[in-house]
């Protein structure tokens, strides 16, 4: 069994509001893939409150942002598991710029 990591960033721009915004959603659940993340930004041009979810459990519920300020969210890296989504919602629109750092662990799978 292969197992291929990779160092990886992804970031967006909110521009929408009460939607959660999927940062990503791993692979198929057949497809053993663990996604770590060690940081996430977020860079507020608003005062936004930001709720951000893995798995459809509440990991950080309504961090209150102010006007014009980078924050990072975490203060410990955070596990999604192959087939699981992860997203950030936020109270505003066009309000908030995230940044994700994260390693992607994958492991071939032999049927």
């Amino acid at each position: 069994m292969a197992v291929v990591n990779q160092y990886k960033f992804v970031g967006k721009d909110n521009d929408t509001t009460g939607n959660a915004l999927t940062v990503f959603a791993t692979g198929d659940p057949k497809v053993n893939e663990t996604i770590i993340i060690k940081s996430l930004l977020v860079t507020s041009a608003g005062t936004p409150s930001v709720t951000v979810t893995n798995n459809s459990i509440t990991a950080i519920k309504s961090a209150a942002l102010t006007a014009n300020e980078t924050k990072e969210l975490l203060t410990q890296p955070l596990i999604v598991e192959g087939g699981s989504a992860f997203t950030i919602q936020s109270s505003t629109a066009d309000s908030f710029d995230f940044a994700v750092s994260y390693l992607n662990i994958k492991k071939d799978v032999i049927n």
